[in-house]
This record gives C-alpha cells, sequence and structure tokens, in this order.
C-alpha cells in the first residue's frame, strides 16, 4: 500500500484510515471498520471550524499573490489555503530528483514514485495552495498491476527479463496536481482548397486541377482543460491518459488521501498558461479544418484565432505510476486512476527485434527462390551488408 499522507484516525479503534476506490468508503486497517468520507468530515468539524478563520485569512494573502492580472486570466478561484491543515503535512523532497511529494508528519516514503529513489529527505510545506476540487481514486492497485501485464503481453519485442524482474508491486497512487482551465476560442480560417479530375481528350489524358478559397468560422466555449502542475511529470504521459470524467470531480476533502501519496505542484497557474492556450488554439483549428470536405488539398491561408479567458480552478487527479530502471535508463509508466488508460515507454530487445526480422526474411527467400529470383535477392543483401 502507498505511503498513507494524512493523520485520519478511525473513531472506533484510532487505527490509520485508508481511502478504498472499490467502495468509495474510508476503512480502517486494524478493526475493518468503514465510514464515508462526510462522516469523517463530521468528526473533524470542531477541528476545522477553529482553523476556519485564520484558513481564511491565508487563503486572501495566497490569492493575492498568486493572481497574475496580466495575461487576462481570472486566478481568484484557483486553489485557497491549508490553513491548519499544514500542521499535519510536510512536502518531503527526493534527492535524486527533486520531486516534492505532500506526505503527513509521521511518513517515511520508501521510494520516489517518479525515480525510484529509495532515500527521501523531509522540507517544510508552505506556500502552496489547497486544491478547490479532487477526482478520488476509482482503480485499486490490483487493476493497475493487472493493467500494466496486459501491456506487456502486447510487445512482442520487450526483453523477457525486463517484464520477469521489474518490480510492478511498486506500483504508487498519486494525486497529480492539476491547473483547470476555462476559456472561450473564436476562430476565422481561410484555406486555399483543390480538387483535380482526369479526363481522356483524342490521345491525351488531361488532368484539371480546381482551386477554392473556403472559409469558416466559429465559437467554440471550453470548460475545465487539464494542464499539469508538476514539472517532474511529463506532460505527454499525463495528455496520452486523458481524459478525466469530470462528472465524478468533487470538492476537496483530505478524507480522499489516505493510503496515496499527493504531489506538491512546482508549476503556477500563471507558468501554465501557455500550454491551455496552445490547447485552445489548436483545438479549434481542429475543429474548423474538421468542417472542410470534399477537397483533395486543403492548406490554411489566414487565420485569426481569438481566447478570451476565464476561471482557473486547481485540482487533484488520480495516477497510478511505476518507474523502473533497465540498463541504467529509467522507464515511467503511468495509469489513470479512474478510467484505466495506461501509457508508458519499453525498451526494445534487439535479439528479439534482428530475429523476428531474419526469420521473416528467410521465408521471403525461400518463396523469391520458389520463384527463382532468390539469388539475385540475395546477392543484393550481401551487397549492402559488406
Amino acid at each position: 500500500m502507498a505511503t498513507k499522507i494524512t493523520n485520519y484516525q478511525c473513531p472506533a479503534c484510532t487505527g490509520p484510515l485508508h481511502f478504498s476506490p472499490e467502495s468509495g468508503k474510508l476503512q480502517c486497517d486494524y478493526c475493518g471498520s468503514v465510514f464515508t468520507t462526510d462522516e469523517i468530515e463530521k468528526l473533524y468539524a470542531e477541528q476545522n471550524a477553529a482553523a476556519q478563520a485564520a484558513a481564511q485569512t491565508e487563503a486572501a494573502q495566497a490569492q493575492q499573490t498568486t493572481q497574475t492580472g496580466d495575461d487576462g486570466w481570472d486566478l481568484s478561484g484557483a486553489g485557497s489555503a491549508w490553513g491548519a491543515e499544514a500542521d499535519n503535512l510536510h512536502a518531503y523532497n527526493c534527492p535524486s530528483c527533486g520531486a516534492e511529494l505532500i506526505c503527513d508528519e509521521t511518513t517515511a516514503a520508501t521510494s520516489c514514485p517518479y525515480c525510484g529513489n529509495p532515500t527521501v529527505i523531509p522540507s517544510q510545506l508552505g506556500g502552496i495552495l489547497k486544491p478547490d476540487y479532487i477526482i478520488p481514486f476509482k482503480l485499486d492497485k490490483d487493476a493497475a498491476v493487472a493493467a500494466l501485464k496486459r501491456h506487456y503481453s502486447k510487445k512482442p519485442f520487450l526483453p523477457k527479463a525486463f517484464s520477469d524482474t521489474n518490480h510492478i508491486e511498486e506500483v504508487k497512487g498519486l494525486y497529480v496536481p492539476f491547473w483547470l482551465f476555462n476559456a472561450v476560442a473564436s476562430g476565422d480560417v481561410t484555406y486555399h482548397a483543390t480538387r483535380s479530375h482526369t479526363h481522356t481528350q483524342g490521345d491525351y489524358e488531361v488532368t484539371v486541377t480546381e482551386h477554392f478559397r473556403v472559409r469558416r468560422a466559429g465559437t467554440v466555449p471550453f470548460q475545465r482543460i487539464p494542464v499539469d502542475a508538476s514539472s517532474k511529470m511529463p506532460d505527454e504521459h499525463m495528455d496520452s491518459i486523458e481524459p478525466f470524467d469530470y462528472s465524478e470531480m468533487t470538492d476537496f476533502s483530505m478524507a480522499y488521501l489516505p493510503g496515496y501519496l499527493a504531489d506538491k505542484y512546482d508549476v503556477s497557474a500563471g507558468e501554465s498558461a501557455a500550454r491551455a492556450d496552445e490547447r485552445c488554439s489548436s483545438s479549434i483549428q481542429e475543429i474548423l479544418r474538421s468542417d472542410v470536405h470534399g477537397y483533395a488539398t486543403v492548406i490554411p491561408e489566414h487565420q485569426d484565432i481569438r481566447l478570451r479567458r476565464g476561471k482557473v480552478n486547481y485540482a487533484l487527479l488520480p495516477v497510478w505510476l511505476l518507474t523502473t530502471k533497465w540498463k541504467d535508463k529509467n522507464y515511467l509508466f503511468a495509469m489513470n486512476g479512474q478510467t484505466g488508460k495506461l501509457v508508458g515507454d519499453l525498451p526494445v530487445s534487439r535479439a528479439k527485434y534482428w530475429g523476428t526480422f531474419f526469420a521473416i526474411f528467410a521465408v521471403l527467400l525461400i518463396l523469391l527462390n520458389v520463384l527463382g529470383i532468390g539469388r539475385f535477392f540475395s546477392e543484393i543483401i550481401a551487397a549492402l551488408m559488406d
């Protein structure tokens, strides 16, 4: 089980609680008692109420320091101050890759989910915002391991020793920080399109190419454009495991965190805005282009893309991670903890690759010999190898 990051205790026996994706509830590791997140939150209501005044003050200060205002994004709703909850949390810094993970004050992390380094050093938690929303884990560790095994089985050139020896039991559940951008994109694009047809005229075959000027314009609203807020997390991995089902997103509660790690964002909303802009711009261009039909070629000649930036929110989204090392190279696998979509890089066995290539070539050469031209191709291959 992944390292716990909160200190919620069972009301029945004071044992540690962890969030179970299967039941959607908090379960006690010792006595087996089960509680809903609402029940646990109510039990801690008095403690939270005592810290509310301080939290509101810190939230106002955090908002003032994080609002950029220069690029038009409204960051007033992007997170709030942690308040008294920060007293029981610490940021753990990995000395190998620099990743910072939010854990409770008693946690001794066994390994970094990004680089696999077994040593972590505690540091102070400060200056980060409390998330607005969270999507709880829906799939457990067993589902992540099963998905990884299926991923292996579909790769014929994967070294056998890699799948036999890498530590799939070290899969970690991690809440990854995301900024969610709302925006409206307007686009006006002019295309140069062509359509060709061929006919016979006497002894000649004539090809006629028609040229067209095509224009498409429209406005598209975008809600909750996700941009991961961790510099240690490869953007291509996070983009590839999308989409998340935001209908299951709920207001943030610490009660969802026990049993998992939570990453501390180190890329601000302002620094992430460029990626949100690019996603809006490229999306509306794709939408407008998809409405141009019936032409052989379509080339954009002029385009006017305008963005009206809106609200930004801060959310934690569930991801299962495995980092393993093979021949001094790190391999990262990421699985959407809600939908099960998995991506990751894998090594290639050169022996399997070339063995398959020469096996196919041998069969092809036999067929060519039957046709009487095998010797000719053998001489060409020998000359190329020389």
